[in-house]
C-alpha cells in the first residue's frame, strides 16, 4: 500500500473513530441544522432563547458531573436537590422576602434540607453498587411521595403557612402554582446587558463561571483525586486507603445540594413554581442535556454541559414549529422532543453497557493469552 493510501485510510478511521464517539451530538448537530430553516425562526430570536435557556438550565446540569467522578453515573437522584430548593422557595414566599435577599436565604434554607436527603440517597446508593442510576431513579419517585405529603398535607396544618395567597382554599396544604414574581429573574436582571437586541444575564453566567471554577479546583483536590480513584476501581481504591462508602456518600451531598442551588436559580428565572410538577421532569431533561453534549455515564466534562445545553434545547425550541410546518401539527414536534429525551438516554445507557462488555471481554482474551503463553 503507497504512502498516500495508507494517510488516507488513517484519515477515514480518524473519522469514522470521531464519529463514533460522538454519534450523538452529531446527530443532534443533523437535527437542528435540518429544523431551524425550516421553523422559520430568525437567528436574533433563537441567540436570545439559547442564551435564556443556558442561564436557566447550565447550573443543574453542572450538579450531575461530580457523581459522574466518582464512578456513580448519572445522578438522578437530583431531583432530590430540585424538591429542597422548592420547600425552601415555599418558605421564603410565606415569609415575603423578595429580590436577591430571597433567592439567597432559599439557597440556605435548601443547605440542610438537601444534605440530608443526600446522604439518606447516598447510603442506599452505596447498598446498590453497580445499580446507582436505577436505584436513585427509584428513590427519587420515593421522596416524591413524601414531598407531597408534606406539601399538600403537612404545611398549613402542622409547619406553620401564613399567607392564604399559597394555600389551598382549605386552610392547608399548598397551591398548585407559587407565584415567585417578586424575585423573577432578580439575579438574572442586575447586571444584565444587551449586545445586538439579545439580553445577556452577567450575573448568572458569573455564577456559572464560578461554579466552573470550582469543579475545575475540586477535582485537583485530595477528596476530587478520591474520587476519581473510586470511580476508576473501587478496590484499589479501598486497597490505596480510601473510605470508599464515605467518598462516594460526599459525591452525592454535593450534587443534591447543587441542584437545590440551581432549582433556585432555574425557579428565579421562570418566575413561578409549578408545585407539584417543577422537579418532576428535571432530571430527566438535564442528564440528557448532558449526555446530548457527548458525556457518557462514566466521563463527563464541562464543555459536556454546554455543547449539551446548547443542542438539546435548540431542538426543543424548533422542533414544534418545524413539526407543525411539516405535518400540520405542532403536537408532532413536542412528541419528537420528548421521545428524543428518553431516546438519548436510553442510547446512552446502551452504548456504556456495550463497551464495558467489550473492555470485560478483551481483558478475558488478554488473560487467556497470557496463561497460553505461561503454559
Amino acid at each position: 500500500m503507497s504512502q498516500n493510501n495508507k494517510k488516507e485510510t488513517s484519515a477515514v478511521r480518524k473519522v469514522l473513530g470521531f464519529l463514533g464517539a460522538n454519534s450523538v451530538p452529531v446527530m443532534f448537530i443533523l437535527i437542528c441544522a435540518v429544523c431551524i430553516p425550516i421553523s422559520g425562526f430568525s437567528p436574533a430570536y433563537l441567540l436570545n432563547e439559547i442564551v435564556t435557556r443556558m442561564g436557566r438550565n447550565v447550573f443543574l446540569i453542572l450538579s450531575l458531573l461530580i457523581p459522574i467522578m466518582a464512578g456513580m453515573g448519572v445522578n438522578f437522584g437530583m431531583t432530590l436537590g430540585a424538591m429542597a430548593g422548592e420547600i425552601a422557595l415555599i418558605f421564603v414566599t410565606d415569609w415575603q422576602i423578595w429580590g436577591i435577599p430571597g433567592v439567597v436565604l432559599a439557597m440556605i434554607i435548601s443547605i440542610p434540607l438537601s444534605i440530608a436527603l443526600g446522604l439518606l440517597c447516598g447510603k442506599i446508593l452505596n447498598m446498590a453498587k453497580g445499580r446507582e442510576m436505577v436505584t436513585s431513579y427509584i428513590i427519587s419517585y420515593f421522596i416524591n411521595g413524601v414531598y407531597q405529603l408534606v406539601v399538600l398535607y403537612m404545611m398549613g396544618s402542622i409547619i406553620p403557612i401564613k399567607h392564604s395567597t399559597i394555600r389551598l382554599p382549605r386552610g392547608y396544604g399548598i397551591r398548585n402554582t407559587v407565584s415567585l414574581l417578586s424575585m423573577r429573574q432578580s439575579i438574572d436582571n442586575l447586571l444584565a446587558i444587551r449586545v445586538a437586541g439579545v439580553k445577556i444575564p452577567v450575573l448568572t453566567f458569573l455564577i456559572i463561571a464560578l461554579m466552573c471554577l470550582v469543579i475545575v479546583w475540586f477535582r485537583r483536590t485530595k477528596l476530587g483525586q478520591d474520587m476519581r480513584a473510586v470511580g476508576q476501581d473501587m478496590e484499589v481504591a479501598r486497597d490505596a486507603g480510601i473510605n470508599v462508602e464515605r467518598t462516594r456518600i460526599i459525591s452525592i451531598v454535593i450534587s443534591t445540594v447543587l441542584a437545590g442551588f440551581g432549582m433556585i436559580i432555574y425557579l428565579q428565572n421562570m418566575g413561578n413554581m409549578p408545585t407539584y410538577s417543577a422537579h418532576s421532569q428535571i432530571g430527566m431533561f438535564c442528564i440528557a442535556a448532558l449526555l446530548v453534549g457527548g458525556a457518557s455515564v462514566d466521563r463527563a466534562s464541562i464543555g459536556n454541559v454546554f455543547l449539551g445545553v446548547i443542542l438539546f434545547h435548540l431542538m426543543f425550541i424548533v422542533a414544534p414549529s418545524a413539526g407543525g410546518k411539516i405535518t400540520g401539527d405542532t403536537m408532532i414536534g413536542e412528541y419528537f422532543r420528548v421521545f428524543v429525551s428518553y431516546g438519548v438516554i436510553t442510547v446512552a445507557l446502551v452504548m456504556y453497557e456495550t463497551k464495558k462488555r467489550r473492555a470485560k471481554a478483551s481483558l478475558g482474551e488478554q488473560l487467556r493469552a497470557a496463561q497460553q503463553e505461561g503454559e
